[in-house]
């Protein structure tokens, strides 16, 4: 019984040990991507990064600590009302490690300038291949996520309205200062980078619909339920050869979910069989409104 516990907990250490290592590179990478290729070409990111890059150009004050100011608020109200104290903490580490990161970098990288085809592009493979390893390490660079998990809580908001609207609002405020060129650089920039996201943490689709077959249903059922915080539904099926009587378990997830799912089943029962589609269009509850597709 000992040695399985320790067996335990020694596995579960490796997974956070390896989970802030993706958290540290992800975020290290972000802000290389700032000093590289953003900042120096007065192209704008999106979120509260975006913010601290308009104080930057405005008024020289250090992007990476206006950034981590901009966001201690959001941090705190996360803590406060977000709920997922295991997230928000891998939030916080990540966000002070990416906003120290922009500032501590920035006299150490060079600038690179050019074809405006060179920096978009790259500056939106590094800024989503780095934000993809921070959601792979189960946590996320703080600023619109937390507005977003909020108004979703409380306001039942979808994500990608916040999202839409939030960076938005940042670009149409950017044009004044940086100019509208570079204003639809970052356009390019945040596209490539959101469809970088998607293939590091989970591939193409937009979310993962999950059948899973499982001798603990009840266990993984309540754990979908209380640790991922999405619904479950539960099919009556049968086993082809043993024709016994077997509930399956179909749940749909973003794409920053799947990775947490997984582990989730993998720790309650390590021999489930588990099959992950793409979803392409989800509607409903947690998701894009019907209403709004009639």
């Amino acid at each position: 019984m000992r040695k399985a516990v320790r067996r335990i907990l020694v596995r579960r250490g490796f997974r956070l040990a390896g989970d802030y290592l993706l958290l540290t590179a992800g975020a290290l990478i972000v802000a290389a991507g700032v000093d590289l290729f953003l900042t120096p070409n007065h192209v704008v990111s999106a979120g509260v990064t975006g913010l601290a890059m308009l104080a930057f150009f405005l008024w020289k004050w250090p992007v990476g600590l206006v950034t981590l100011a901009l966001n201690v608020p959001l941090l705190v109200a996360g803590l406060r009302w977000g709920g997922g104290y295991k997230v928000l903490l891998r939030t916080i580490y990540a966000t002070v490690v990416m906003s120290f990161g922009i500032d501590l970098l920035q006299p150490l990288l060079p600038a690179i300038h050019g074809d405006p085809l060179i920096y978009t592009i790259f500056g939106g493979l590094v800024d989503g291949f780095g934000i993809g390893l921070v959601l792979r390490g189960r946590g996320t660079t703080g600023g619109t996520d937390i507005i977003a998990q909020l108004l979703h809580r409380y306001r039942r908001i979808p994500f990608g309205q916040v999202f839409l609207v939030s960076n938005t609002l940042i670009l149409l405020a950017a044009i004044p200062v940086v100019g509208l060129v570079p204003v639809l650089y970052a356009l390019i920039v945040n596209y490539i980078s959101s469809r970088v996201l998607d293939t590091v943490v989970e591939g193409l689709g937009y979310a993962r619909s999950v059948l899973i077959v499982s001798k603990k249903t009840e266990e993984v059922r309540e754990a979908i339920l209380n640790q991922v915080g999405r619904g479950v539904t539960v099919l009556q099926g049968w086993g082809g050869y043993s024709r016994e009587p077997r509930p399956v378990l179909y749940v749909v997830v973003s794409r920053v979910q799947i990775m947490a799912l997984k582990r989730i089943i993998a720790e309650v029962d390590p021999l489930a069989f588990v099959v992950v589609s793409e979803a392409h269009e989800v509607l409903g509850e947690g998701f894009r409104p019907v209403a709004g597709e009639a």
